[in-house]
């Protein structure tokens, strides 16, 4: 299965007749393995920073999450393992895996839990993968 097919049938799934804004899957090096057509063009800080807050838990909450430009404050996660963000009506779920990063950006209707279970699933999946 391709990455591309990863992202547009489980990232980008039916959500009781929703779906997530934009998806991707990133190397830890911030190479782009997969994405969907609305993912933002983001800046290799930006994925400098987000792990880095994988690594040290708590270091982005002071200046918040930036992903595209777009800044969404850090709230809940799992350390080392899971980041939340919010903005507004919508969110965004980061899942690391042992490779790579697992993106789902979403807005309303979509709800956080949603947006979670579809990132942290396919996310799960990978790590028992070994990917």
């Amino acid at each position: 299965m391709s990455w591309q097919s990863y992202v547009d049938d489980h990232l980008l799934c039916d959500i009781e007749g929703n779906r997530l804004t934009s998806a991707a899957i990133v190397g830890h090096d911030g190479s782009v393995w997969a994405q969907s057509d609305k993912f933002p063009q983001f800046k290799p800080n930006e994925i400098t920073g987000i792990m880095k807050d994988f690594d040290e838990p708590g270091f982005l909450a002071p200046t918040g999450l930036h992903l595209g430009g777009t800044k969404y404050m850090v709230i809940q996660g799992e350390a080392g393992a899971v980041i939340r963000g919010k903005k507004g009506s919508g969110g965004i779920t980061i899942k690391k895996t042992n490779q790579a990063l697992i993106f789902g950006i979403y807005d309303e209707p979509v709800t956080p839990g949603q947006c979670n279970m579809v990132v942290e699933r396919l996310g799960d999946y990978l790590v028992e993968q070994g990917l």
